[in-house]
């Protein structure tokens, strides 16, 4: 076994290595220093602590970077060399994770350490190191070597934002023309702001139970803050895992809480009858949707007596008398004078129409669950989660990943090359089980018939987490503090269920090819240029609308795996003597998309739409309705490049990226060499468009950025 490399371990190896050599080292460093601030004003996705937070931090310096990079070069020997690249950095304005070190990512201390050799007629590269296979404007598609640290999305250099891995990279020439490479590395992902870090095993509860009453109550958001909250690039797709808010993770727990308080608290009493009855007593089988659409005098005890309430106002009440306002479970509704009798002791107040509820467009979790029995909800009682990583920080050779590239050109001048990579994706993905919390013992979800249907006579299914050799143990509770099902199996053995979140990677295949080719259109020198990929069995997201609906969590969010084809064609020409412009056309086609579309008339007589679809891992939430993905998703690009000042000391660069659906992304940068030694950055990243959207999203992230080197030879 090979363990990930440490401080100490580079350390010794860069000592040792001064011992193999017979000339001197070779140093030097570049000193560095960014600072950003955002542009515009309003709250960034996972920012929020609270569904009624929306103020955000404005515009304040979010970033002030300051690195010190040394280069190490020497000799092995007559015919071999070795490389070393040390990096001492900080930015103690970024979130905690990402302050300081952190190995495999941008701030690793050893970013590089190899050497070069050769054997039997083959150039060898043995160390940590970055291999670039592609070279398209703005975005990886061949580039599949290295990950990527996207800490900052895309503003990065693509040599930073890479991490480099321990590989064996040998090239030969074969022929006159022809030029083979190939790779054997260490497997890594890609670095994601707001996914777990760390395999801390970690059970998230938003509530502790007291035995003596067998009440779950609310504790407060306490540990189960988003993962990197208030980072400035965290993606939807990922809120919608980890988000202290808008995360299922956090809202799995916090329905542990919520459903016990129906369970034990809640009185629901037609308008008229003046008699309430506990909520379990004669809503037993109810939907959620049948629920909000009746009428009830007396809903939740905090709430005025003898006032009219539609089910959907009871719904808000008592989900927020446990829930405080923390997770999205429910729309809230806001009181504009702050008089109103129907407040609540956290501020807000209760809308007795329930305008806010809308199952067509969701926007929040009960949204989501129109079908749910609150005999699938007793299953949820007292229910905690748990994030793990199934991969640990071993290098096995097992896990290597292994690629290689043909380069050659033909007699027209027509370069090309032929690529294949075999290796684990540098994307994770997440699915969902049940677990006995004492046990680890993997649990099973049993959907029966609830004995209600719809007007249109469509019958409604329960669902009740149970052990799979012995369903007679059931998991979860009511108020009498036992399990209830349509078998009527006075259980409970199994106590409250947990709901584990598992990241993974999965072993994928891609087969690529390239091409440039140099033309002349008049004076105009052109360079035509593509890059073409086929990837099998990448996991994407598919969210079953028809299994939420009914409130089975584990069967409406899954990951599957899906066929991609992605190309980019390019072009690129110098005008107006030295200015390079750029434009390229981006296709990612999924080969396995779903979508399946249906309907069906839920017990409150509303249409409700109902799908399986693969969802948008970059921006699915709670709040955007679980966005469906593309089919075929389309990205436009133009990049500009021109050198100025005296002598050309200074260059310009300016990329503009347009992606379907709505969302731009635009970085103007520049530098300029004050002196050999001394050179100033700056750049200006904007983000807009529909907020639904890769860019778009990122709107309130918009940043400026000035910067500093020093370069010492």
């Amino acid at each position: 076994m090979f363990k990930k490399s440490h401080l100490g371990l580079a350390v010794a190896a860069a000592i040792a290595m001064p011992s193999l050599v017979n000339a001197e080292i070779e140093t030097s460093v570049i000193l560095k220093n960014e600072t950003a601030v955002f542009l515009r004003d309003g709250l960034r996705t996972g920012e929020a602590t609270s569904t009624l937070d929306n103020s955000g931090d404005g515009r304040k310096f979010y970033k002030t970077e300051t690195s010190a990079r040394i280069f190490f070069n020497g000799d092995v020997g007559e015919e071999s060399s070795w490389h070393g690249e040390l990096q001492i950095i900080g930015d103690p304005l970024a979130e905690d994770e990402f302050k300081w070190h952190k190995n495999y990512s941008q701030h690793d201390w050893f970013r590089e350490l190899y050497v070069d050799t050769n054997a039997a007629g083959w150039d060898l590269r043995l160390g940590k190191q970055q291999v670039v296979w592609g070279t398209a404007d703005g975005i990886k598609l061949l580039d599949i070597i290295n990950p990527t640290d996207f800490r900052e999305l895309n503003q990065n250099v693509m040599e930073d934002a890479r991490i480099p891995v321990w590989m064996i990279n040998a090239e030969r020439q074969v022929g006159e023309r022809g030029n083979v490479q190939l790779i054997v590395s260490q497997a890594e992902t890609n670095k994601v702001a707001g996914l777990w870090t760390k395999n801390d095993g970690s059970t998230r509860a938003t509530t502790t139970h007291d035995p003596a009453t067998n009440f779950y109550t609310f504790t407060g958001n306490g540990e189960i803050s988003g993962q990197d909250s208030g980072h400035p690039f965290i993606m939807q797709g990922v809120d919608v895992i980890t988000g202290g808010v808008n995360g299922f993770f956090n809202i799995g727990s916090a329905f542990a809480g919520v459903t016990n308080t129906f369970s034990q608290g809640g009185f629901l009493s037609p308008a008229g009858s003046g008699t309430p009855a506990p909520g379990n007593a004669n809503a037993e089988f109810t939907t959620v949707e049948g629920f909000t659409a009746g009428t009830y005098d007396n809903c939740f005890a905090p709430a005025p007596g003898g006032t009219n309430f539609s089910g959907a106002a009871c719904l808000e009440l008592f989900t927020e008398f446990t829930n405080a306002d923390v997770t999205n479970l429910i729309d809230v509704a806001k009181d504009p004078t702050g008089t109103s009798p129907l407040a609540l002791p956290n501020g807000t107040f209760v809308d007795p129409a329930g305008t806010n509820w809308n199952v067509t467009a969701p926007n929040s979790a009960w949204e989501h669950f129109p079908n749910a029995t609150f005999a699938t909800f007793n299953a949820y009682v007292g229910m905690s989660t748990e994030y793990r990583r199934a991969y640990d920080d071993d290098f096995l050779p097992s896990e290597a990943n292994l690629g290689g590239r043909f380069r050659s050109y033909l007699d027209n001048g027509l370069n090309y090359s032929l690529n294949y990579f075999y290796g684990y994706d540098s994307n994770p993905h997440l699915n969902m089980h049940w677990e006995d919390p004492n046990t680890g013992k993997k649990l099973a979800v049993r959907s029966y018939d609830s004995g209600i249907t719809t007007p249109s006579g469509r019958p409604i299914r329960s669902f009740q987490i149970e052990d799979p050799d012995d369903p007679t143990i059931q998991y979860g509770g009511n108020a009498a503090g036992f399990v209830t099902g349509l078998d009527n199996v006075a259980a409970g053995e199994g106590g409250p269920a947990k709901l584990v979140f598992v990241e993974d990677r999965n072993r994928i295949h891609n087969i690529g090819t390239s091409f440039d080719y140099a033309m002349q259109a008049g004076d105009v020198p052109l360079i035509l240029r593509g890059e073409f990929l086929y990837q099998k069995d990448v996991m994407q997201p598919v969210v079953n609308r028809g299994e939420l609906a009914d409130g089975n969590l584990v069967g409406g969010l899954s990951s599957e795996e899906h066929d991609f084809f992605k190309y980019v064609i390019g072009l690129d020409a110098t005008v107006m003597t030295n200015l390079l412009v750029s434009g390229q056309f981006i296709q990612f086609r999924n080969l396995d998309f779903r979508d399946t579309s249906c309907s069906f008339i839920s017990q409150g007589g509303n249409l409700a739409s109902c799908s399986v679809y693969t969802g948008d891992p970059a921006t699915m939430n709670v709040t955007n309705g679980l966005k469906k993905g593309w089919e075929n998703k389309e990205f436009y690009s133009l990049f500009l490049s021109k050198p100025f000042g005296e002598s050309d000391l200074g260059r310009w660069n300016n990329i503009i990226i347009y992606e379907e659906g709505g969302g731009y992304w635009n970085r103007l940068d520049a530098e300029y060499s004050l002196t050999d030694e001394f050179v100033v950055t700056g750049e200006v990243n904007l983000y807009w468009g529909d907020e639904d959207t890769t860019f778009g999203q990122f709107k309130n992230s918009s940043n400026a950025q000035i910067g500093v080197k020093w370069i010492m030879e």
